[in-house]
């Protein structure tokens, strides 16, 4: 090559600090979008063994000298899988931006999760507060806390399933 640049392997003078990539942007996009909703998913388990544990330690009967104490272990461990969450979807790098980004049309349910987050989350802190009260109460705020819980998560499931399952045609 008569003229030109004359590069050996090992030779950094065209790096400058720049990535260069035969992939195009659009596909490295679409890959880090499958890795958020792989993260997400992955969480999603993580969140429903926290659920489940806690859900567990509130059915073991109240007579249960240890019953107050499996409750108190597994609140706090639900409370940092649930933040866990909120980081993973809420946010300008979360799941919900990307969802927003890819399908506007479902601001209105990204809003609403969205909300549901800091209600949550004050319930989570409030049973946390109340876990020495009478055991009934406990379990019924307990038992309210994961229903609400539970709901949440098939909403986010179901937000998902409409921005990436669903073809509406056209929408950008």
């Amino acid at each position: 090559m008569s003229g030109g640049i004359r590069m050996r392997p090992g030779d950094d003078r065209l790096r400058g600090g720049c990535s260069m990539t035969a992939e195009p942007t659009a596909a490295r996009q679409s890959h880090a979008r499958i890795d958020k909703i792989r993260t997400a998913l992955q969480h999603r388990f993580e969140l429903l063994a926290a659920i489940r544990n806690f859900q567990h330690a509130l059915a073991r009967p109240s007579g249960d000298p240890g019953w107050r104490h499996g409750v108190a272990c597994q609140l706090p461990r639900l409370r940092s899988a649930f933040v866990t969450h909120v980081e993973l979807t809420g946010g300008p790098e979360g799941l919900y931006a990307e969802v927003l980004a890819d399908a506007p049309r479902l601001a209105r349910q990204v809003s609403d999760l969205s909300r549901e987050h800091a209600t949550m989350a004050e319930a989570l802190d409030a049973l946390a507060l109340a876990v020495d009260a009478e055991p009934e109460r406990v379990r019924a705020w307990g038992a309210e806390l994961l229903r609400e819980l539970s709901r949440h998560r098939q909403r986010g499931a179901d937000l998902v399933h409409q921005a990436y399952a669903t073809d509406l045609g056209g929408e950008t």
